[in-house]
């Protein structure tokens, strides 16, 4: 049978376990939330770039809050990467079409990491009060587990 110091050292690991658990998600989590944003805004300006006409004066985003002075030539497609470094030419449309089903699948793979945050979370506060009942039972005050 394992002593009770024991079962306190295994749960404390264990609470470790879920925090680091619970990081790793956050982490995701922001990933999963920067890349809904970026598609939207490319969404919005392409939606924007659709009605422009050939040869119509614009910004061109190089990063960093810069932009450079840039007429249109075509609006009719774009260079859309696809992934591994590959970009291709597709309809505007399609194009549009394309990154609103990748901001849904993003949103629902937002979803699932927000129920397994919430998840994990409640799991460390349950694993706190574990080792604060533990402590308190081997005569111990508060625990504070940082």
């Amino acid at each position: 049978m394992a002593s009770d110091e024991e079962v306190l050292r295994q749960s404390l690991v264990q609470l470790r376990v879920y925090e680091g658990s619970a990081r790793a998600l956050q982490a995701r989590l922001d990933i999963v939330n920067a890349a809904i944003s970026e598609f939207s805004l490319a969404t919005s300006t392409l939606e924007g770039v659709k009605t422009q006409s050939p040869d119509s004066d614009t910004l061109i985003p190089v990063g960093g809050g810069s932009f450079v002075r840039g007429k249109l030539a075509d609006v009719s497609k774009i260079v859309m990467g696809v992934g591994a470094g590959v970009a291709i030419e597709k309809p505007i449309q399609d194009s549009i079409s394309e990154i609103k089903s990748r901001v849904t699948e993003l949103g629902r793979a937002r979803t699932g990491l927000q129920e397994q945050l919430t998840q994990t979370l409640v799991r460390i506060e349950e694993e706190r009060g574990k080792l604060g009942e533990m402590v308190r039972r081997q005569g111990g005050d508060t625990l504070a587990v940082v």
